[in-house]
């Protein structure tokens, strides 16, 4: 059987190459894409490599990056253009294969096993992607050639910008074992900690270590670390169309001010919940879960989900089963400097539900068709054109446009 042929295609510090081949004056220059200061988003989300020479660092606050560069030139996102970029991009992938895994705008897994006989191989197509890329949209790629998608994303981290990197059965070991295991995909902070807790500090020293004792400790995450380590795993390419398999909506808000209150959090739920339950609509879903993610100003936080008796798209019973897991969870030991909502476990809007006696299914559908509505108008006249009352009563939190913030992640365990 011919071994899998996966690349992982990384585009290279994203946001600054795409600013800077829409701006010609920033090429080559110390630039960094950052949140607004004003609105609390003060950080860097990305920096050119000129600036990444001088100490700049994704997720550095602005004065940080500033003090390492004093060049640096701050330019606010513009995601309308990345995601723009993002579609070119994946066009040029399609030339190649229909099995495109998204993960996140920049980054993507192509299974071209059954492309070899047209393109030739996994370098060969790395090679042609990577021209194309360059020549097409004046950016680069940093590209892992391997036969399953942990190692393809060890390859094209391994070695930046503008690089490809086979990393084979023949020198895995090479290569991957004397790397540091926070190298490993899904390796964060907490793991590593743990890891090194128990002298695991290299790729290598979690592939030698027993799986059943790896299970020990993290469960059964820890036979996925093990398979992931040794360079065996077996996970598929998702088969996607333009928009990635959607598990979950959620968006999140770093207000503009500290939330001080429950009137406060009420008024920044029912934003949220109004934004993500517009999302489920235009989907034609609706979920069974809700989840809310808090945290206060000194950045500690937590997370608490709610299974819901019905399957909901209606914004305003979204926004109070959220609230009623704040008021369950919280009880105002410090102000709050952000807050999300999200709806998981989505289903098809049309799946068929099994009723109660007790429930009001009518009054249900009546609201959601009222919040359709307002859907059209907003799509119509703008976000700002039908709004709730309660906006009105905070000047600074009623600012907050949900619409900017809406993120849609890719799950990663998911199958083909």
């Amino acid at each position: 059987m011919q071994p899998r042929q996966i690349l992982h295609c990384d585009c290279n510090c994203f946001y600054a190459a795409v600013e800077a081949q829409e701006h010609p004056e920033y090429r080559g220059k110390q630039i960094a894409v950052c949140g607004d200061p004003q609105a609390r988003h003060g950080i860097v989300l990305t920096a050119s490599y000129p600036a990444k020479r001088q100490g700049v660092k994704t997720g550095m606050a602005i004065w940080q990056a500033q003090q390492r560069c004093r060049d640096l030139i701050i330019i606010p996102p513009h995601y309308s253009e990345y995601v723009r970029y993002s579609g070119f991009v994946r066009e040029i992938f399609e030339q190649y294969t229909d099995q495109v895994e998204p993960f996140g705008l920049d980054e993507s897994w192509l299974d071209v096993t059954g492309s070899c006989g047209l393109f030739g191989n996994g370098m060969s197509i790395a090679k042609d992607i990577s021209r194309k890329v360059k020549k097409e949209l004046g950016i680069t790629v940093s590209i892992g050639v391997a036969n399953n998608k942990i190692s393809a994303k060890l390859g094209s981290d391994y070695k930046k910008p503008d690089a490809i990197t086979r990393i084979e059965a023949d020198n895995y070991e090479e290569i991957a074992y004397p790397l540091p295991v926070e190298d490993l995909l899904y390796v964060g902070a907490a793991t590593k900690k743990k890891l090194h807790w128990y002298g695991i500090r290299t790729i290598g020293d979690l592939a030698k270590t027993n799986p059943d004792v790896l299970a020990g400790w993290f469960g059964k995450m820890g036979y996925i670390l093990s398979s992931f380590a040794r360079g065996t795993d077996q996970t598929p390419v998702a088969k996607q169309g333009w928009h990635a398999a959607v598990k979950s909506i959620g968006n999140s808000a770093t207000t503009p001010r500290d939330l001080l209150n429950d009137k406060d959090v009420w008024l920044m739920l029912v934003i949220l919940s109004e934004s993500i339950a517009s999302r489920m609509r235009e989907l034609a879903m609706k979920c069974t879960v809700v989840e809310i993610t808090v945290r206060d100003k000194d950045l500690c936080s937590f997370i608490r989900q709610r299974k819901l008796e019905t399957p909901t798209c209606y914004s305003m019973e979204i926004a109070q089963a959220a609230f009623a897991l704040f008021k369950s969870s919280y009880s105002w030991t410090k102000p709050l400097r952000s807050i999300g909502v999200r709806g998981s476990n989505l289903v098809s809007a049309d799946s068929a539900i099994q009723l109660s006696l007790l429930s009001n299914e009518e009054n249900r559908e009546r609201h959601e068709r009222l919040d359709r509505a307002v859907d059209v108008i907003r799509e119509r006249y703008g976000y700002t054109s039908l709004q709730r009352a309660i906006v009105y009563t905070d000047h600074k939190l009623g600012r907050v446009n949900p619409t900017e913030h809406t993120i849609h992640p890719v799950g990663y365990f998911c199958s083909g």
